[in-house]
């Protein structure tokens, strides 16, 4: 049976209701914590861990919204917990594990499905067989004013945290797609002249899992802490693959 909810010991100050999904049943579900200004998802969880329950699982690594690890679902978005804060106004907060992703323990996923559709894109760059390596050879730089930065640079800084992922109705049910991350990947490589997979690549997106299966939601880019857009290179990655065909 859970625990009842009791109201932190000493809180002064104003007081936060927390709902978290737990995998174990009988598990604590419902906690209050005590609020500070400004409190981010992560210390909520931490708050909760520390006065509560230890056995609480979730990850965190960086704090900075580097890493990725510490992605959760708060009233059903996909977000960085380390990142996002609770709005002063907000009494009460729902956190929930990604959706589309096992569960390993409470608020911890297994991200196994969203590396493997990943790897599937080939997501290293691969040099041309004829080009010159070595310690003393000037490597080639795509010029910043170039259109291959135009397409590249709004797809880059991707941390692989899998909120697109979980946001996408299509990725999220567990449906044969390889994902806006995936995607949003392949078109950085393949917009990249210094590559020599990006045929290989063009299979792939083209395929039954890649490009066709996106509906266009939206949510992937609406989630992602970057910043990117993965709905707009999944539209150029299309374009390139319908010219490639003619």
């Amino acid at each position: 049976m859970a625990a009842p909810v009791t109201d932190c010991e000493g809180s002064g100050g104003d007081l936060l209701h927390v709902s978290i999904t737990r995998s174990t049943a009988g598990a604590r579900a419902d906690f209050v914590v005590a609020r500070i200004r400004p409190m981010m998802v992560l210390d909520v969880l931490l708050a909760v861990q520390r006065e509560h329950d230890p056995a609480l699982g979730f990850r965190f690594s960086c704090r900075v919204g580097m890493c990725g690890t510490c992605t959760v679902r708060v009233d059903g978005r996909s977000v960085l917990a380390c990142q996002t804060e609770v709005p002063d106004d907000t009494t009460r907060i729902r956190l929930d594990p990604l959706a589309g992703l096992p569960v390993v323990r409470d608020l911890v996923v297994d991200t196994g499905p969203f590396w493997r559709a990943w790897a599937q894109v080939r997501p290293y760059l691969v040099p041309d067989e004829a080009a010159e390596t070595g310690m003393d050879t000037e490597p080639a730089v795509i010029q910043p004013d170039s259109a291959e930065r135009e397409v590249i640079d709004p797809a880059l800084d991707c941390i692989g945290c899998a909120a697109c992922f979980s946001s996408c109705g299509i990725a999220s049910a567990h449906r044969d797609f390889l994902g806006p991350a995936a995607l949003n990947r392949a078109l950085v490589l393949i917009a990249d002249s210094r590559d020599a997979a990006s045929r290989e690549r063009l299979d792939v997106i083209g395929g039954e899992s890649g490009v066709d299966r996106c509906h266009y939601i939206y949510g992937c880019s609406a989630a992602c802490p970057k910043g990117l857009d993965p709905a707009r290179a999944i539209r150029r990655l299309r374009g390139r693959r319908f010219r490639r065909e003619r």
